[in-house]
């Protein structure tokens, strides 16, 4: 058999787009940012943790980067308020003077009936989500004096509807909108942007989620999954991988559904179907 490579081919290394990149992930000391985080350090990046209050978990990140070989720093911000995120460039700036990658991760909400949302919940949900990322891109993109990468964290709830998610997946759906917008005006940057939209993670924002008893057990979502399980942290950070590597370097403006088929798929489900 052939060698299905063209003649002088080299397989790229693990490390290559990644090796002396900076990368500031927020909401990295748990879940998929720190899944990413550990990921780029052993890549040969220096990830920049951002975390809001559990600086115990922060520092974990750190340390386990830190055995990996690699460099880490670790920010206290509350991405909810601006002057905080400002801080945080700033710190990114004095300490780096660039950056290479912005993954705007974090994201909190409150899960009840549109009936139920108040004003002070439609605005904190805004402030912590949208107006955080476009802040933190704006002052990313600054940064980003060789050209880089920018990606956000959405949800399956901006594609569909399910009982108390209105806030947040209304939210993630304007995320996705200004992803497309920022891919087109930081394009002759070269910054790509894009949106990563997970399906169901094992973590512990799905945990709460669906224990808050406002929602059916989960056990009765996973058959209606095509592939009969959660996503794990590390595959939705292996994809935010792909995003950030030289291998996206023409994908710009797309939102890239990680979901295990859950949003391709509608009712009547097979499992509704009467046992014959």
């Amino acid at each position: 058999m052939s060698d299905p490579q063209p003649a002088g081919h080299v397989a790229p290394s693990s490390r290559d787009g990644f090796e002396d990149k900076i990368a500031l992930i927020t909401g990295a000391s748990r879940g998929i940012g720190r899944a990413l985080a550990l990921s780029l350090a052993a890549r040969g990046a220096t990830p920049i943790i951002n975390y809001r209050r559990n600086e115990e978990a922060a520092r974990d990140t750190v340390a386990a980067i830190e055995r990996l070989g690699a460099t880490a720093l670790a920010i206290r911000a509350d991405i909810e308020h601006v002057e905080e995120i400002d801080a945080m460039f700033e710190q990114v700036k004095d300490r780096f003077g660039r950056l290479d990658f912005f993954i705007s991760n974090a994201s909190a909400s409150n899960f009840r009936p549109i009936d139920e949302l108040k004003p002070e919940h439609l605005e904190r949900t805004f402030n912590l989500n949208v107006r955080a990322f476009v802040v933190g891109a704006q002052r990313a993109a600054r940064l980003m004096d060789r050209g880089g990468r920018i990606v956000v964290l959405s949800s399956y709830g901006s594609l569909r509807t399910f009982p108390t998610y209105a806030n947040l997946g209304s939210a993630k759906a304007a995320l996705e909108t200004w992803a497309r917008y920022m891919a087109v005006e930081l394009a002759p940057l070269g910054i790509n942007v894009n949106a990563l939209n997970p399906g169901i993670v094992e973590s512990d924002s799905s945990a709460y989620f669906y224990a808050t008893g406002r929602v059916a057990s989960i056990d009765t979502v996973i058959p209606k999954i095509p592939k009969q399980r959660l996503a794990t942290v590390q595959e939705i950070a292996d994809c935010a991988l792909f995003l950030l590597s030289p291998a996206s370097e023409y994908v710009t403006g797309t939102v890239l559904v990680v979901d295990g088929g859950l949003t391709a798929v509608a009712p009547p489900f097979p499992s509704d179907l009467p046992a014959s």
